[in-house]
């Protein structure tokens, strides 16, 4: 999978400009504030329909302008394929393949296999639940199309199933029948995203664990655990137990909506026990991790975009992850950093093609 052309209108603070890449590394530099992020986050947003960054779909239109465009031009498995996503104030986005608009955006997850390494996600570390949840989801998503639909048919009867409880709360009411439709769909949908999920930890922890065991030149066990309400009992029996609960609350309080992920160094949380180079080779173990299953399981290498990462970490372990992405794993490399000097003196360490983009 290669990233030919990159062309953005009105994208970010970008009015009009136009990329040609080099097929294995790109590395954009310059000072706080120029955009090199904001590249990186539409080649992201040609993979997933959406920005990394911000999840207001508005707020990626430069200020005072009506729309914006990213356009790219992919090379995959031998055949040219243009994506365009769009945007029009006021209107809903679009995304095309070919010229060819998707219906559901949810068609076009995994068709550009892509993974993002970024100081942003440290909130995989210090925010809530909700944060590791979306990150097992993305990794899956791109390579299961049925998970992806589960997930979207689990979240639509949650929200219709939360709405019920609201109505009987304010309407002091209660209909036990209507409740179970939504109890028997969520227990259906729940159940296989459950074992997806358990089935997906225990292949991609080992991949996980030897990723940080090579960045960290083996000198900490690091864990990741998966917890979830199923592993007490089915959902049915769960959502039936806690009916008492949900009523009072107006919500549902069970579920696989409830996952987590605990990020563990030597048994302990490693947001209370972890230094911020462990943390943060975890986070690029984890993210390298989530490239090597995406490949294993679609056939096709991914894009690895790599967003000031060598920041806070010391000359050793950039070292290690230099030697880790210099080899023919790795497909195409999109990098960006405010130290033009220190890019080209890594870049050089790596025996491959590179292009330097000066913004």
């Amino acid at each position: 999978m290669i990233l030919k052309t990159l062309s953005l209108v009105n994208y970010k603070n970008f009015e009009s400009q136009d990329f040609e890449f080099d097929a294995k590394i790109n590395c954009f530099v310059g000072s706080n504030g120029v955009g090199k992020t904001n590249v990186l986050d539409a080649i992201y947003h040609l993979s997933f329909g959406k920005s990394y960054f911000n999840p207001v779909a508005t707020q990626n239109i430069k200020h005072d302008e009506d729309f914006f465009v990213v356009d790219g031009i992919f090379s995959k498995n031998d055949k040219t394929e243009k994506i365009v996503v769009s945007l029009k104030r006021g209107q809903k986005k679009v995304i095309k393949r070919n010229s060819k608009a998707y219906e559901k955006f949810s068609d076009h997850i995994g068709f550009i296999p892509l993974v993002i390494i970024s100081p942003a996600d440290r909130d995989l570390i210090i925010e809530g639940s909700d944060t590791r949840r979306k990150f097992i989801d993305s990794v899956i998503s791109q390579s299961d199309k049925t998970y992806l639909l589960n997930l979207i048919n689990y979240n639509k009867v949650l929200s219709q199933r939360n709405a019920l409880l609201k109505y009987f709360a304010l309407n002091n009411t209660f209909n036990a029948q209507t409740l179970e439709v939504y109890n028997d769909q969520l227990h259906t949908y729940g159940s296989d995203i459950f074992k997806t999920r358990d089935e997906f930890l225990k292949t991609f922890i080992p991949i996980f664990k030897a990723r940080y065991k090579a960045i960290s030149n083996d000198n900490e066990v690091v864990n990741l655990n998966y917890k979830s309400d199923l592993f007490e009992d089915d959902l049915q029996s769960l959502l039936a137990r806690h009916i008492n609960k949900d009523k009072a609350l107006q919500y549902t309080s069970v579920g696989i909506h409830k996952d987590d992920l605990s990020f563990e160094i030597e048994t302990y949380p490693i947001k209370k026990f972890g230094s911020q180079g462990q943390q943060k080779s975890f986070l690029i173990a984890l993210k390298m991790a989530q490239f090597d299953f995406i490949k294993q399981q679609s056939g096709v290498t991914p894009l690895l975009l790599l967003d000031d990462i060598f920041d806070k970490l010391d000359e050793n372990r950039v070292a290690q992850i230099i030697s880790l992405v210099d080899n023919d794993d790795f497909g195409q490399l999109f990098i960006s950093d405010t130290h033009a000097d220190r890019t080209e003196t890594i870049i050089k360490q790596i025996h491959q093609s590179y292009k330097i983009f000066k913004l």
